[in-house]
């Protein structure tokens, strides 16, 4: 006779309970018949998705991790919308709100947590919400359908996550923080900074150091009254302030509770043959909130319930990766230095890049990146694995290959892969290990899309992407099959295939071609939006008309907002060159205007920081010089060395020519940022051989080189060749250029364009005469078309207008930075 099974009841459909249920059935798929209690109507998903759900990025059916399928499947009774009232201990019986009762040996407790909201007069008022389940997302879809204007109070992870989603819905969104920098328990200061002046460049308004005391208005919300005596004018509140375990079962229960319900290594609740794991519970003191750390929890509980030995659960090493609307964050361990320790960083503010290592007794305890988060999951396993870094700082601060990085930076990435033990996390996001993955490859899925269907691994944040194709290479060999992925989550296309359909099909506006080629988001995203704007503007020069709306807020204001919401102008220098008439100009023009900072840039410029919005045109005006765009995607400056007009070693005049290729030039718009530098000999003074686009006097005439990049990935130039004019180094840079444009991807910097495409087929291309004469003329074709948007603003009273000092009920925004409303532009 067959063994009895044991009848285990899940009180919890969440993520951490359902993990747990999964690894059992793995280890001991006849061991238990098991109930599982859900208090919302929809099977398991996927809670860190949430804000693509709210933003519109992802439907519910996209995000559920286990389909009503999987517990059909698994013989596993399940009652959705039965939220557990009461637990008999001594009966071993559960009993629902709807009146459904439940036997149990085993019970495991995974009720998560709820939203804290604050306690605040008028925090019970319509239009008030938290952010935590799928019902806030259709609340606040809602909301954004008739009111514009929304305040998120919280400036951490989860805050920031439902300000991306309201951006993305068209409402008009300030996040407060009663902090003074965000994510602070995720970032240091310098990377939180850095962070927030992405944000706000994308619409994100922020004040910190503010404590709200109460939500105005009547039945509804209306605004927000601060401690200070200062108010914002707000329609939606959303409060993202933190997360409270949700333990009132487990107290009415006879379950020890402090924060989060108790339990011991082995998950174990005070009570026989209770068990929690999730949000809700607490372990040596510790209620985690973040999902790596619940996985692990499961898989102990999992073994333990299986008969399996298992070690107990020992607390978790945490880390974030996040990424709102394409920046990239990562921290992992302790990122803040204790005493005894030290701390290495690098920090590079024109390329947006930020690193932290800190480092106690040779061995890495904590790191922050910014920007570029590739080595993150590396990092991270380095400070798991305790290992000595001693002698490899330098190489893991400044980064190493992915390959060296991904074996701690010494030999093969591949052995690295292979050496990482089974059970170790590969996905943090969805928990899924390097054995998970191997399994699923073992069993057939050949691809990232299949690996993805099969374990959820690179299914969220996408952060573990390279180390999931390792381990395809490794276990799939020649098997592996490779799926084309498009330019965003909105379109399977790449970038040649919408260039070549625009073309084909002769569409003309954004909006044509992602109803033509059948988008998947109708408004598309941040990523698609910018660069089929660009795409179609560098087709059809003559006919395509600009779409404001869908560039970011510095390139909508022809300015770079500041951390403080302030704009910083740089008016075009030629080459670096300038007179005394302009100099006085700018001078009278900072006085005049209060300017708090005048800096010479990097690039030979003078940039006056801290100009109000406001402020703008008047600034332009009394300028009376053309942007330098700054701000863009397009040609910034033309660095120079004094060249043969003064300097004893000059063979040709750099700053006429740094002038004439900066006239030739200017307006420029590109696939991303465009430096260019000419050097008067070859001792090289103005770093020509790390621009885009580097010119160099040598005896008899000028080598051109194409390529470079100063920026955390330096990238020498390579030469392009040699020409003996002036006239000739104008047509070959002016070739070069706009080869680029037609064929480099969107954010795609010459750097990475060149290694791509090969210098050899570059100069290929430009060694057709006939191409590319064609070439330097549909460049000067685009060119004579731009105007200086400085100018344009200025002499037009509707363009002005949208500089306009703000209303006093928005004065209070320390953000300059106006939303990307597209609902708003399309409807006007």
């Amino acid at each position: 006779m067959a063994n009895k099974r044991k009848k285990l009841v899940l009180v919890g459909n969440g993520m951490a309970g359902v993990r747990t249920i999964e690894h059992l059935l793995k280890l001991a798929p006849d061991l238990y018949d098991i109930t599982i209690f859900g208090a919302e109507p929809h099977p398991n998903y996927n809670r860190i998705m949430l804000s693509s759900v709210l933003a519109g990025g992802a439907s519910m059916e996209e995000i559920v991790i286990n389909d009503l399928d999987w517990y059909r499947e698994n013989g596993i009774t399940l009652h959705l919308g039965q939220a557990v009232s009461k637990i008999d201990s001594d009966n071993r019986r559960v009993y629902a709100e709807g009146g459904i009762e439940a036997d149990y040996d085993e019970l495991i407790v995974a009720t998560g947590s709820d939203a804290f909201i604050l306690p605040i007069p008028g925090a019970d008022k319509e239009g008030v919400i938290g952010f935590r389940d799928i019902k806030d997302c259709v609340a606040m879809q809602e909301a954004s359908r008739k009111h514009k204007k929304a305040a998120v109070i919280g400036g951490g992870l989860l805050g920031l996550e439902a300000a991306r989603g309201l951006l993305n819905l068209g409402m008009d969104v300030t996040v407060i923080h009663i902090n003074e920098y965000l994510m602070e328990r995720q970032l240091d200061r310098p990377a939180s900074i850095m962070l927030q002046k992405e944000l706000e460049a994308q619409g994100m308004k922020f004040l910190l150091k503010k404590q709200t005391e109460a939500v105005l208005g009547k039945q509804r919300a209306k605004g927000l009254l601060f401690k200070d005596g200062s108010m914002l004018e707000a329609d939606l509140v959303v409060m993202a302030v933190g997360i409270r375990p949700n333990v009132a079962l487990a107290q009415r229960s006879g379950l020890a509770v402090e924060r989060g319900i108790v339990v011991d290594d082995y998950m174990r609740t005070n009570v026989p043959g209770i068990y929690s794991v999730g949000e809700c519970a607490q372990h040596r003191g510790i209620a985690y909130g973040l999902v790596a750390p619940l996985y692990e929890q499961g898989a102990v509980l999992a073994k333990s319930l299986a008969g399996v030995p298992v070690d107990g659960y020992a607390g978790s090493v945490t880390s974030t990766k996040l990424k709102v609307s394409g920046v990239d964050v990562f921290s992992g361990g302790i990122f803040v230095e204790p005493e005894g320790a030290r701390a290495l960083r690098y920090q590079d503010e024109i390329e947006g890049v930020y690193k932290k290592l800190v480092i106690m007794e040779n061995k890495l305890i904590g790191a922050v990146l910014f920007g570029e988060t590739g080595e993150g999951a590396s990092l991270f396993s380095l400070i798991k694995s305790g290992e000595s870094i001693a002698g490899r700082e330098k190489e893991l601060l400044l980064g190493l290959p992915a390959d060296a990085l991904a074996s701690g930076g010494g030999g093969s990435g591949t052995a690295r892969l292979e050496a990482m033990p089974v059970d170790e996390i590969v996905c943090g996001c969805n928990g899924v290990s390097k054995g998970d993955i191997v399994s699923a490859i073992e069993g057939g899925c050949t691809s990232l899309g299949q690996i993805k269907g099969c374990t959820k691994a690179s299914a969220s944040c996408g952060g573990c992407k390279p180390l999931v194709e390792g381990l395809l290479q490794i276990y799939a060999g020649d098997d592996v099959v490779t799926v084309k992925e498009g330019i965003c989550g909105c379109t399977t296309l790449s970038r040649d295939e919408i260039v070549a359909d625009i073309k084909r099909m002769g569409l003309k506006t954004v909006k044509e071609v992602m109803n033509v080629l059948e988008w998947n988001n109708d408004e598309g995203c941040s990523k698609c939006r910018p660069s089929l704007n660009y795409y179609l503007g560098m087709l059809f020069p003559a006919e395509y008309k600009d779409e404001k709306e869908s560039r970011f807020a510095n390139e909508r204001y022809h300015a770079n907002i500041q951390k403080d919401g302030t704009y910083s102008v740089i008016p075009r220098i030629y080459g670096g060159v300038t007179s005394p008439t302009e100099l006085k100009r700018i001078a009278e023009v900072a006085e005049k205007f209060d300017v708090p900072l005048v800096k010479f840039t990097g690039g030979q410029r003078l940039d006056l920081l801290g100009v109000k919005k406001e402020d703008l045109p008047g600034v332009w005006e009394a300028l009376d010089m053309p942007s330098g765009h700054g701000y863009g995607k397009a040609l910034r400056t033309v660095k120079t060395c004094v060249g043969s007009t003064f300097c004893r070693f000059g063979t040709q005049d750099a700053m006429g020519m740094g002038v004439r290729l900066e006239k030739a030039f200017e307006r420029m718009n590109a696939p991303a940022k465009v430096k260019l530098a000419v050097s008067g000999c070859p001792r090289n003074c103005a770093e020509a051989t790390v621009k885009d686009f580097g010119v160099v006097a040598v005896d008899g005439g000028w080598e051109l080189h194409v390529g470079g990049n100063a920026g955390i990935h330096v990238r020498a130039t390579d030469l392009l060749g040699f020409v003996k004019t002036d006239d000739e180094v104008e047509e070959w840079a002016s070739a070069f250029l706009q080869y680029y444009r037609e064929n480099a991807t969107w954010n795609e910097r010459t750097a990475p364009w060149v290694e791509r495409v090969g210098l050899d087929h570059v100069k290929q291309v430009l060694s057709d005469e006939a191409e590319r004469k064609a070439l330097h003329k549909r460049l000067r074709d685009t060119l004579d078309r731009t105007v200086d948007p400085w100018k344009q603003i200025v002499n037009e009273p509707e363009l002005r207008k949208n500089f306009e000092r703000l209303p006093a009920a928005e004065v209070v925004s320390v953000s300059a930075a106006d939303r990307n409303d597209r609902k708003e532009e399309e409807s006007a």
